[in-house]
């Protein structure tokens, strides 16, 4: 499986983010519909009023009147006692993929990737302190997974995460690491700032990242990036199998010269884009 959970009950990266201060240029409504939005999950697909209310601190009469509003413009729908999110949600994520490029660009070489190596390819970007799927191409072996578009996991322990943490400047990086949760989901996962930094130093150096099963048991990845004309790492792309039948060696030696190649078609089709950020 590759769902791990916090021992929040969260899973990895759902940490509340620090709160936003109200200013002229925040809109404290939108953002409390953000959080209405938010609260909606695969642990909380339908939920009441007073459920809604609690889950993002806002008053039942709050909760009340963003509902309404959503279920008006037709984001949520409600028996009169359960709310849910509809389809149409997903208008608001379609938007992002379909007016950035990359990812246009990104996906037949992924399929293509998958065909050659017969494991599973993704793609994510870096938010705060996770990494956030926004392409994922299957493999037609059978694996148990719920990871998809959306989904996120801590940027320090996943093989992606650790190609875009080596890009950032070195004061972002520390101010990361502060913030980063001390604690191993495995018994192979590295807490200390002292190997982390010096893991980090390694893919910065290498221009790739090996993890094996720091994040889950029996999980094992293999990261690089994705750049734009400036040689700035916009993404990251990964190749992710089971440690019982793909070890690092096969990793570094078979899949890895692929994965470079495939980043670096899709680095080349950004750069001829135009494109400089996502």
């Amino acid at each position: 499986m590759e769902t791990v959970k916090t021992t929040s009950g969260k899973t990895p990266g759902e940490a509340d983010a620090a709160p936003l201060k109200p200013g002229d240029s925040y809109v404290q409504s939108f953002a409390r519909g953000l959080e209405v939005i938010r609260s909606f999950s695969a642990r909380a697909p339908e939920q009441t009023l007073s459920e809604v209310a609690a889950a993002t601190g806002l008053t039942r009469a709050g909760a009340r009147r963003i509902l309404l509003t959503l279920q008006t413009l037709g984001y949520v729908r409600s028996d009169g006692k359960y709310y849910a999110l509809t389809p149409r949600i997903l208008d608001l994520g379609f938007a992002y993929l379909s007016s950035t490029p990359l990812w246009n660009l990104a996906e037949p070489a992924m399929e293509a990737l998958v065909d050659e190596v017969k494991e599973s390819c993704s793609a994510a970007v870096l938010e705060g302190l996770d990494v956030v799927y926004v392409l994922r191409v299957h493999t037609h072996k059978i694996m148990s997974t719920n990871l998809g578009v959306g989904s996120r996991l801590p940027a320090f322990w996943t093989s992606m995460g650790r190609v875009l943490l080596a890009a950032l400047p070195p004061d972002e990086l520390r101010a990361l690491m502060a913030r980063r949760e001390k604690r191993a989901f495995t018994r192979h996962t590295l807490t200390s700032d002292d190997e982390l930094h010096a893991e980090i130093a390694r893919v910065r150096e290498q221009g790739w990242a090996l993890l094996n099963q720091e994040l889950e048991e029996g999980l094992i990845s293999i990261a690089a990036p994705i750049r734009n004309a400036r040689g700035q790492t916009v993404a990251a792309l990964n190749i992710s199998g089971q440690a019982n039948r793909t070890s690092e060696q096969m990793m570094r030696e078979r899949l890895l010269p692929q994965l470079l190649a495939a980043t670096r078609h899709i680095s080349q089709l950004l750069s001829a884009s135009g494109r400089m950020h996502l």
